[in-house]
């Protein structure tokens, strides 16, 4: 399924209403490697050497897991059923040689290919055609992760940082000036000047005299 895969692991859809006449068969699934696929010989019994988890892809070119019957696969799909498989879930066995079908996480990146095996017995009675290749997520190399933002130049990230470092001083300087005529405006006092004095000339029928006026 599409997007639906991790570095370690995929997800199927689960095989149903394909095997409707196997009702008393196991389903098996293999996992090999794309250059391994023609390696796989069906004989070989899951849970066996030959078909071990453990010693995939070194000495065994598929191993054999998520055991199932018919019953695990029914045509009808109630409300909440999970009609998905994830490969390589379990991180419990991937050690423990005891357990030789276990459904550990995929080795490397693949390509993979996979195939449903039906067994009556040990005998194999029905299996599907092999799956397109499967690629999992890998990792991207620190080099290749670029340090600009995409589709801008260093030039104009430096030229963007400089304008704006301009225009914070700018309005830091607006704030201090309004800052200061506030408080000029409220804090400052009306100065009076001194009242010059005025000069009454005053008149009698004998002289004419000067007299300042009395100040105010």
């Amino acid at each position: 399924l599409e997007g639906l895969t991790t570095g370690s692991t995929f997800v199927l859809e689960q095989p149903r209403c394909v095997f409707d006449k196997y009702s008393n068969a196991d389903i098996w699934l293999v996992v090999a490697l794309e250059n391994t696929v023609a390696a796989f010989n069906n004989s070989a019994a899951p849970g066996t050497a030959e078909s071990a988890f453990q010693k995939f892809p070194n000495s065994v070119p598929a191993y054999m897991t998520l055991n199932a019957t018919l019953a695990n696969y029914p045509c009808s799909k109630s409300d909440g059923d999970i009609t998905v498989l994830r490969v390589g879930s379990e991180t419990s066995c991937i050690r423990d040689d005891a357990r030789p079908t276990c459904n550990g996480p995929l080795p490397g990146p693949g390509p993979y290919r996979v195939k449903f095996l039906v067994l009556k017995g040990s005998e194999p009675v029905a299996e599907t055609d092999w799956s397109l290749p499967i690629m999992l997520r890998t990792a991207k190399s620190p080099n290749s992760i670029s340090t600009t933002d995409e589709g801008h130049s260093a030039g104009m990230i430096a030229l963007t940082t400089i304008l704006s470092i301009l225009f914070a001083i700018l309005l830091a300087g607006l704030v201090a000036m309004l800052v200061f005529w506030g408080s000029d405006a409220c804090g400052g006092s009306s100065s009076f000047s001194k009242p010059e004095a005025v000069t009454v000339r005053r008149y009698n029928t004998h002289h004419v005299y000067d007299q300042p006026a009395a100040r105010l």
